[in-house]
């Protein structure tokens, strides 16, 4: 279904980005395809992950979304006064539509979902069956009458000599020789823990890796820290940390440093290969025909299992659809991608 089209005489278009990293990232062809079609339009991203996309050449402001319903009501009011052209509406949330309406957007488009579609000036009806989630934001593009989205992200790196040193010095801090082939071992996941591959299959990885000449490093938030431990335990041998030491602003241009990522279903795959390294993400959960990483070197692995994909934060029981991922078949991925 096609809108309108974009009005050439728009002055204000406000993008809600999504509310999670891999989903920013998968926005980016359809943002990179808005910003060349808008022309002189000043377009803001609104979202939580929306600060990281500078750099990116896809919008004008930058802004998070608040968490404080006070700092929402203020940020309605100031682009109420604004009144927006259009509002493109990336989550398919209620409350989104809610917000575009009190922003006194004159085109509120959206996905009809979440029995939002009064609140929507242009909406469009889910595609069944449902496509890759790059494909689903740039179809929403339609409504507007532009097109010309790429197939997968593509994340550009400024140049930034002080960033570039700090990686350095977290390389070196770390013990790694960044000559050497470096192979990212992304412990965690927001969305739950039915998302992580076991600590045991983790650190028998890293042990293969090491043993062939290839050296591994894991990362995570703060919150990955036990999981850490109980891998470098699994591996028999220290294994190099940076768990808790990166932070957003740093974690493209770190990614850029690895030959390889290994991860689960996570924000980190879709950056790592959308700054062109090579990912293997192990699919459980969650189903890789609609988020598995695009890229060059993008890798997915899932096993067939009758439960899955299912789509629970937590499993409700042995979790076979990643225990049945062996360490030998992901250490296969790895040496065919760094090959």
């Amino acid at each position: 279904m096609s809108g309108p089209g974009l009005d050439a005489r728009a002055e204000h278009i406000v993008v809600r980005t999504p509310n999670w990293l891999g989903d920013t990232v998968m926005a980016l062809p359809m943002l990179a395809a808005l910003r060349q079609a808008a022309g002189r339009a000043r377009i803001t991203l609104i979202g939580r992950w929306a600060p990281l996309l500078a750099g990116q050449g896809v919008g004008d402001v930058l802004l998070g979304y608040p968490r404080p319903i006070a700092a929402r009501r203020r940020l309605a009011r100031a682009l109420a006064a604004d009144r927006p052209d259009v509002a493109l509406l990336l989550p398919s949330s209620l409350e989104a539509a809610l917000a575009a309406v009190r922003w006194r957007a004159r085109r509120r488009v959206g996905y009809a979902t979440d029995g939002r579609s009064a609140l929507l000036t242009d909406a469009m009806t889910l595609p069944a069956p449902r496509l890759h989630q790059v494909d689903e934001y740039a179809a929403l593009l339609s409504l507007l009458g532009v097109g010309g989205a790429a197939a997968a992200p593509e994340w550009k790196l400024p140049a930034s000599p002080a960033a570039d040193a700090e990686v350095e010095r977290l390389l070196v801090e770390a013990g790694l020789d960044a000559a050497r082939p470096l192979v990212g071992l992304h412990l965690g996941a927001a969305f739950g823990s039915s998302k992580l591959w076991p600590p045991e299959a983790f650190g028998r990885l890293a042990w293969g890796l090491a043993a062939g000449g290839l050296c591994p490093v894991l990362l995570g938030t703060g919150e990955d820290a036990a999981i850490a431990e109980a891998v470098a335990r699994a591996a028999a041998e220290p294994v190099p940390s940076l768990v808790g030491r990166d932070r957003p602003a740093i974690l493209a241009r770190l990614l850029a440093r690895l030959r390889c990522l290994v991860s689960g279903d996570t924000g980190v795959a879709h950056l790592a290969a959308a700054v062109g390294v090579a990912t293997v993400t192990l699919f459980g959960p969650t189903d890789r025909r609609l988020t598995a990483p695009r890229g060059r070197g993008a890798r997915a692995l899932d096993r067939p299992v009758p439960c899955a994909p299912c789509f629970l934060p937590t499993c409700p029981i042995d979790h076979v659809c990643l225990t049945r991922l062996d360490p030998e078949t992901v250490l296969r991925e790895v040496r065919l991608a760094v090959a």
